[in-house]
Parts: C-alpha cells; structure tokens; sequence
C-alpha cells in the first residue's frame, strides 16, 4: 500500500493489510535505586526498560516497584518485606556490591524472588586496603601526614620499621588471605597462617606455613585476618591472645567487626601490649563514641574495603549480568537464595536439600577436608544434576569464608583449597525414589558423610544417613548428634539435662549398626544448646563425640 493510498484508507477506517502491522512487545522492568557505573546500564543492553528512582525516597520506591521486573541497588536502598510485597511482578533483586544486609532475604524467598550480588567483586580491593593498613602503621602514614601538613617536621617521632624478615600472620587464608599472601610474598617476609580448613599442603603451596592460633599470636610481628564473622570467630582474639603477643605487634582488622574484642584491643593499645592497630570494619558502624578512635597508636578507616571505582565497576556489571540471566530463565551462578536457570522440576526440590546438607557436613566434619563427592542416586539420576553439586557445595562453604557463596565461587573456594570435587550419579536406589549424599574425606584420612532425600507433597527434606548410621530425620535448624557406647539409661541422662536447662526435645532418632556397639542419637531441639551444658552430657554418657549444630535452612 502506498502513502496516498495509506492516507484514503486512515481517512475511510479501512484497516491496512495484518501483514503492514507492527506489534511491540513490553520490555521487561528494570528499576535502578541508587547510582551505577555507565558499564552497569552497558551491560544490561537494550532489551529492558530502565527507569530509575531514588531507593531513599521511601514513597517513590514502593510505587516505582509496583511494576518492575528487576531492582538493582547499593547500600542505601532497603529492600525489605514491605518493599518486595509492593512488587508483585519483581523476579529479581540485585545488590551491586557483597554484604546483603539491606535486602530480607528470607522475604524475598518466601516471595519467589531471586537474590543475587557481586560476592568477588572486591576481592582485590579488600586485599590491598589491608596492605594498605600494614604499611601505614609500619611507616606511620597517616600520623606524619597530619603532622607536616599542621607545619610540623618531626623525621624522628615517625622512624618505622620495615617489613622485610618480619613474620606476618594472616588469619584466614580464603581468597582474600591468598590474595595477601601473594602480595606480602615479595617483600621478603615470613608468611605463617592460621585457618582450620585449610590443608598443609594447600598453605605450603601458597608459601604459608599453617600454625595454631597460639603459635601465630606469638611469633607475628605483624598480623592480617581474613576471617568470616560466626559464633565461634567472634572475639577469636582477646585479652588471652594479646597476653602472648610481641610487643612490637601491629595488628589489622579488614575483615568484620567483632572478630577482634574491642575492649580487649583498647586496653592492649592503651597500655602498650602491643604497638599498634589498623581498623577499617567495627562492631557498630559508625564507632560513635568509641574509646579506640581517642588512641594514638590505632588507624582507622570507615568500611573502605570494596571502595574502589573498580570494585564498584566490577560489581554492577557482575549484578546486570546476573538480572539478564534470571529475567531469561538462565541459572544465575551469583544467586543466594533461589537457583534460576533451566532445571529440571524433578532436581529443583534437591538444591535446598543439598545447601542444607553442605551445612551439615561441614560441622560435623569440622570443615577440613581434602575430597567432597556428591552423589545422586534414584530417579533423577538420569538428568542434569550438576547443579546439586554445586548446591552442596555452596551449603559446605557458607560459614568457612569471608565473602558470599554463591554457586559460582564455591568449586573456587574449594580449588583454592586443594579439594577434590566430583559428581558421581547411579540409577538404582534401594529405598527412596531419590537419595543424595555429600561425602568428604578429612585431612586424617577418616570419612564424614550425610545423605537425605525429599518426601511427600509438601517437600519434607529428610536427613536418611549420617556417617554410615541409618536414620529418617527431618531437616531442622537445631540438631544436637552423639555417638556413644550403646547400653541402657543414655536417653533418660541427656533428657533430664536437657529438661532441666529448658530446652525441648521435638524430635529423636537412634540408630546402631551392631548390638553392643557405637549409637548414633540425632535430636531436633527447639533452641541452641549451651556448651556448658553439652559438655555435662558429654561427661555423663562418656560419648564420643557430642557435637550441637545450628543451620541456617535454605
């Protein structure tokens, strides 16, 4: 048709051919909350509708997420319960950056809302603010900086110390700590390292020599810590730790807040115990009031560690990756909650299955292994199960390491380890119509391993074996397992301790593999169990082992 005809056709109401006409499907919704890189909105390409919005601006936010698809914020931005709840069309929630403590995961997955990040973005920036912090108190950076620029010339008060033949502890050796290590190798120093899930022949590799806590307070002129902050590494080191320090000691904290006792540093500073400390995290942020920042002998710094344009770079990129793969139906290797991708519907219910059992096998195996095998037997053998691999994996890792697991850097986490990871898969399940088990072999040689399946309708995760004992115990949050000598009267003893301390028994299995021998006990509880009170049970049914362990289920 052409344009005069055209014009008598608009002009008649005639409608032109079906084939002249032009349909335009939507765009997906991407709202950006706080200000990205250029290489950010680079990276999402054109096939999104990108509107923006101020993520502080409460009213804007809540409306503007009535119809997004996709949110990519920062820090400022909460994305809480109500926000997502406004959302009803949001299919992924993207933090440029790693800490995710302006996200309710929970919320999000009770939502059906992905959760992704940028866990490696500031890897490289991390590493070199502590070295940053290391030569800065070796050297006085920042104290003769002040003094010259207030008209002072005082060459004598900053004489330092060089780092050349000094022993440098690193507390941690993740990625960051390996990181460190790397850097620190050069300057001619002694590298020794403290971290319980690393093997000697992986820290030999990367030019450290592993050593006890004890062993590394005493000989570290200088120490960095590259540790994940849990129950167990919060205040690791303290007034004991500091006790057996070098005088000389310089100690830098660019890890998490808290991992340090801060009254304890206060007064090893103040006294001069040791000789000084560098700080960029704190256990509220910002240290309002805090004695630490009175010290002369302290440099601090404001959370710095991911500030860099590259590791901002980095993470928006990272994040727009991640949002064109989840709004395509793609696996998201960065998701922390919700595996996309094209899984099949018979494997999606094992992935929680497999991170909760990571878990497991972590604490009850103590985290040091050399070799994790997953294996996939029943039904669902026969598809594409890869993803459960690295379910397990991310579940193994997820309180052994600084950064956010994620199904990407997990089989990194465990190759920067020296574990050995695989995959093995057999049709032919005796019992269920689908089991998994996660396997490890520790650094001793003796083995660790838990196997589950998921039952029913309502998707029960099951716990079906653990370290060769048969069970048929549900997932749960509290779960306390011991092995003793199997004879009569052991429940009665550790049920009136646990009575007695008020903490209830919800559920209970038993399991033995010979009369007379080794018992299993696997018991859900409905709370945490103090340690003082395990070790009186301990003592009480001379168990063997008595472990209590607390998961954050998936």
């Amino acid at each position: 048709m052409g344009k005069i005809e055209a014009r008598f056709a608009v002009a008649a109401n005639i409608q032109p051919p079906i084939t002249s006409r032009i349909y335009t499907l939507a765009k997906p919704i991407v709202l950006i909350a706080e200000e990205l890189s250029p290489a950010t909105l680079e990276a999402l390409g054109p096939d999104f509708e990108v509107r923006n919005v101020d993520g502080t601006d409460r009213k804007a936010l809540l409306e503007s997420l009535a119809t997004a698809n996709a949110i990519l914020v920062r820090s400022a931005t909460q994305v809480d319960a109500e926000a997502i709840a406004a959302a009803p069309n949001l299919k992924v929630i993207a933090r440029a950056g790693v800490g995710l403590d302006n996200v309710d995961i929970k919320a999000a997955t009770n939502a059906g809302v992905m959760v992704v990040n940028a866990p490696t973005s500031n890897v490289i920036s991390a590493a070199e603010l502590a070295i940053a912090h290391i030569f800065s108190l070796a050297r006085f950076v920042p104290d003769a900086n002040s003094s010259l620029k207030a008209g002072k010339w005082q060459r004598s008060k900053f004489t330092g110390v060089e780092l050349y033949e000094k022993t440098i502890g690193i507390v941690g050796l993740g990625r960051i700590g390996t990181l460190v290590a790397q850097r620190l190798s050069g300057f001619g120093t002694t590298l020794i390292g403290y971290d319980p899930y690393v093997t000697q022949v992986r820290a030999e590799q990367m030019g450290v020599e592993l050593v006890s806590l004890e062993d590394l307070m005493k000989r570290s002129d200088f120490i960095t810590i590259h540790i994940p902050k849990t129950p167990e590494t919060t205040g690791l080191i303290s007034t004991e730790q500091f006790a057996i320090a070098k005088t000389n000691l310089r100690i830098v904290n660019a890890s998490r807040g808290g991992i340090i006792d801060e009254d304890a540093l206060y007064a090893a500073l103040k006294s001069n115990r040791i000789a000084g400390a560098g700080l960029d995290v704190f256990v509220n942020e910002p240290p309002t009031g805090s004695p630490l920042l009175e010290l002369e002998n302290i440099i601090v710094t404001p959370h710095l560690g991911a500030s860099t344009d590259e590791a901002q770079e980095k993470a928006g990129i990272s994040v727009a990756k991640s949002v064109r793969l989840a709004l395509a139906g793609d696996l998201v290797p960065d998701a922390v909650n919700v595996a996309g991708g094209v899984i099949d519907a018979a494997v999606r219910p094992g992935i929680s299955l497999m991170e909760n059992m990571g878990q497991l096998l972590f604490a009850i195996s103590g985290g040091n292994v050399s070799s994790i095998e997953v294996e996939v037997r029943g039904e669902i053998a026969s598809l594409d199960v890869s993803v459960l691999k690295l379910a397990g994996l991310k579940g193994f890792y997820q309180n052994a390491v600084t950064e956010q697991v994620s199904y990407v850097n997990a089989p990194l986490m465990a190759e920067s380890r020296g574990v050995e990871v695989k995959l093995s898969v057999d049709s032919n399940s005796d019992e269920y119509r689908n089991v998994t088990t996660i396997r490890a072999v520790l650094a001793d040689g003796t083995t660790s391993s838990v196997s589950g399946t998921v039952i029913g309708p309502k998707l029960q995760q099951k716990i079906t074996n653990l370290n060769g004992y048969d069970v048929e115990i549900a997932m749960a949050e509290h779960l306390v397992m011991m092995v003793y000598a199997d004879r009569p009267g052991i429940v009665a003893v550790y049920g009136k301790a646990f009575a007695e301390n008020n903490i209830n028994i919800a559920a209970m299995q038993i399991a033995r593999n010979s009369k007379g021998g080794k018992a299993l006990s696997v018991i859900t509880v409905d709370s945490k169990v103090d340690a003082d009170v395990l070790e009186a049970v301990r003592v009480a049914i001379e168990a063997d082992v008595l472990k209590a362990i607390d998961l954050k289920l998936d």
